[in-house]
This record gives structure tokens, sequence and C-alpha cells, in this order.
């Protein structure tokens, strides 16, 4: 595996964290947004989600302080469509003119056609899952700018890169890992904090978990994604919640987090919860 340039151990949003020489996450609030490319070679790089609404001009910042002013990205590719993750991308698509790439079943909700699933503030968990009813569900329009990834697993303007189908948190949800060094970007699959619980959001204290429990809404669907991740091995990942985690505790929590996925991820309450599943 590539060396990461930083051991990451604490996060401040909008201070941009390098990973490897061309894996960089921002922190924005609550959620995380890559940019997948060499500071090398500043003309080939690609933008993985797009963060919260209003924050079109941290990433904009960001991307020109690795890239260049005159650098924009070869696309966008979303892992899903939620509003965390497509917040800023209306008004990148119009800065940068360029494709966004997602999952065919993402495409409705990415084109007006469908609003997502109110979120669920019956799930089990703290304030943040109780305060979700405030959580934007409606579905964004990119007409013709947005496109449905390749059927053969290959991801545009990422050479090495495969998308992965991980569905359960969305129907349409995908993750991105590279074979060479074994690195993933795993969106919401699962993530590296107990997103329903304000203190722990708010101190980024690491816990690797299920996807976000107020916006999932097929739990046998997510436990055979986060199955399928943990059998890649990953020895990176970048979740779209809370700090990067690697080595031996990304491999050993990430085989937990398989083997107790009922336990550890799945609520014991909540509109979406099948108790004759658990």
């Amino acid at each position: 595996m590539k060396d990461r340039l930083i051991p990451v151990t604490s996060v401040r949003s909008g201070t941009e964290q390098p990973l490897t020489p061309d894996i960089h996450c921002l922190p924005i609030q609550v959620v995380n947004v890559c940019f997948v490319g060499s500071t090398a070679h500043p003309q080939d790089w690609v933008l993985v989600d797009a963060g919260m609404p209003k924050s079109a001009d941290e990433i904009l910042g960001t991307a020109q302080e690795l890239y260049g002013e005159n650098n924009r990205p070869k696309a966008i590719i979303l892992t899903h469509g939620h509003f965390d993750h497509v917040g800023a991308v209306e008004e990148l698509v119009d800065h940068w003119e360029v494709p966004v790439y997602a999952h065919e079943l993402e495409m409705p909700y990415l084109t007006g056609e469908m609003d997502y699933p109110e979120p669920d503030t019956s799930v089990e968990g703290g304030m943040v899952a109780k305060m979700s009813r405030m959580f934007p569900n409606e579905g964004i329009d990119l007409g013709s700018h947005v496109h449905k990834l390749p059927d053969d697993g290959t991801v545009p303007f990422m050479p090495g890169w495969r998308w992965v189908h991980t569905p359960g948190h969305t129907q349409g949800h995908i993750s991105l890992f590279r074979e060479s060094d074994r690195s993933l970007i795993a969106g919401d699959a699962f993530v590296t904090v107990k997103q329903e619980y304000l203190f722990k959001v708010l101190t980024q204290e690491q816990e690797i978990s299920g996807p976000p429990r107020y916006l999932t809404t097929d739990w046998t669907t997510a436990w055979e994604s986060v199955k399928k991740l943990d059998a890649l091995k990953p020895e990176l990942a970048v979740t779209g919640h809370g700090l990067p985690m690697s080595g031996e505790e990304l491999t050993e929590n990430l085989a937990k987090l398989n083997r107790e996925f009922d336990k550890i991820a799945i609520p014991d309450h909540g509109r979406y919860v099948d108790e004759d599943e658990k």
C-alpha cells in the first residue's frame, strides 16, 4: 500500500487531510469529500461526493489549493444522492461544467423524478437521529449532466479503480475500490463514527458502525454490502462520516462489523427494522 502522508488522529471541518499521494479527504461539517488525483498531475483528478449544502466555496477553494486555479476535475462521482453528499453538486456543475456519475438506481433521485423516503426519527439513536426530521429528503435535478456508471465496473477518469454496488443505505449506493493499494472510498456503506449521537459527531470519536440509521431503509441488504466490502480486505477506508481508518485497525474493526452487524449496526427499533430478520 502507498504510504499515508500523515496519521489522521483528529479532524477539523474545512481542513484537507492528505491520506496518500493521490487521495485527499476534506471534512465539511459532518461529512467527508474526497479529491482523487495526484497534485503532480493537476489536470487529472476527480471529486467524490459533493458535501453539505452551501459548501461549494470550501470545495472550490480546496480544489484550487490542491490543483491550481484553472484545473477543474474530470468528473464528479457520487456514492449516493442524500443531501449531505450532493449539497454543492449543482453549484459545482454550473461552475466547472463537468459530468456527474452515479449508479443507475440513484438516477431518479438525481434527475428530479423521485424523493428519498423521509428520515426515520423513530429509529434507535441519540439527538442527531431525533433531529433528522429537519434533514431534506428531496431529490435534485441535474438533467443531462448526470450519467450512469459503466456496467463493467470501471469508474470514468479513475484508472485502476472500480465501483462496487453497496446498497442498503440507498438502492443505488456505491463504494469505490482500488486493488493496487487496497484503498476504499466507502461512502455510507459503513462509517467510523456513531452518526446518530450528537456528542460522538461533535467529538468525532472513532468507532466503526453501520450506515447512518435514520436514513437507511434496507438493513438486510446493508449487511450484505458490509460483507462484500470486508471480503475486499481494504488497507485504507475513507467513509462518508468519521475519520479515515487503515491497517490492522481497519481489518479488525471491519471484520467485527461484518460478524456482529446485527448488534452493532441494526437498531433495536425503527420504521425500517424487521425484527424477524435480526
